[in-house]
């Protein structure tokens, strides 16, 4: 079966990492700062953007929605961040998000264990499978393999819960048709990948929702115009993401090698578009005073 685009269909969402204390240092987890790790002020300031635009809900029932674009917030790896930082500043909207678990990872240092993932789901916050082992190139794993990360990460977290979790994303982006029906198949119902997009399809009865990437160079502004549905910041993610597929295909494995380095090259400036919000304010000014004259 192929993918079904469902093009009545529209939802915006975001996708956070890890929520740190500062950038200069690991805070409580002994993972390296990474281009997606925002401060707490920071996340905070992307929130009250947020906020000012629209607000945020939650995938609790699997429908199907018209007319209304929903906003959704998603965090994925299941960093101790999320429970120590993120929730609380969510909460502080009365907002829940979505948090995605990579199983293998649960209880590690620096990640988030049983209890804290049990607290998490109680406080209301849906949580999801984010893979048992965190594949880089999750697209490139064979059916059983694929079904064997959807389904284990799937039963260790119905254990914890004591439900059935019913909603995953994919690691790293690298989605592909038999991912999603791998994941269909385990008994997911709504699965995100990394692609920026707010269009919704279906794989096998399993909703596929594409979602923003929020990094940690990035303004709060930023978020609050993709929550606020404006083109420009969308428009841009969406041209990155096809460049870098016409890039994966023209180099092959050489793109990962290429992708490390620039990475680390990157990392030391990540910081550097933060303090530059009047410029990029004008311009979303701009496109909100074309859709909505006075």
């Amino acid at each position: 079966m192929s993918t079904v685009k469902a093009t009545h269909m529209r939802a915006i969402s975001l996708m956070y990492h890890d929520v740190i204390e500062d950038t200069t240092s690991q805070g409580s987890s002994p993972r390296r700062v990474t281009p997606y790790s925002l401060t707490y002020q920071h996340f905070r300031e992307h929130l009250e953007s947020i906020r000012q635009k629209t607000a945020v809900q939650t995938i609790q029932r699997f429908r199907q929605w018209e007319e209304e674009i929903p906003i959704f917030l998603t965090f994925d790896d299941g960093e101790v961040s999320a429970y120590t930082c993120s929730v609380g500043a969510l909460e502080d909207h009365n907002w829940r998000g979505h948090f995605f678990i990579t199983t293998d990872w649960i209880g590690q240092p620096g990640f988030m264990d049983r209890s804290q993932i049990r607290e998490l789901r109680g406080r209301g916050h849906v949580i999801g499978s984010h893979s048992c082992s965190h594949p880089e190139r999750m697209s490139q794993l064979s059916i059983k393999e694929l079904e064997k990360e959807w389904s284990t990460s799937c039963e260790v977290l119905n254990d914890i819960l004591a439900e059935q979790v019913l909603v995953a994303s994919v690691p790293a982006g690298y989605y592909s048709g038999k991912v999603g029906k791998a994941a269909a198949a385990a008994g997911i119902k709504v699965l995100f990948t990394s692609e920026p997009t707010s269009m919704v399809s279906v794989e096998d009865g399993c909703m596929i929702l594409g979602r923003y990437c929020i990094q940690g160079h990035m303004p709060a502004q930023i978020s609050g115009a993709i929550a606020d549905g404006l083109i420009w910041p969308r428009w841009r993610q969406a041209m990155a993401w096809q460049a870098k597929k016409v890039v994966k295909a023209l180099t092959g494995e050489s793109y990962f090698t290429l992708r490390s380095y620039l990475l680390a090259r990157l990392r030391p400036q990540t910081r550097t578009m933060v303090n530059r919000p009047a410029e990029l304010e004008r311009s979303l000014d701009e496109e909100r005073n074309q859709r909505h004259p006075q």
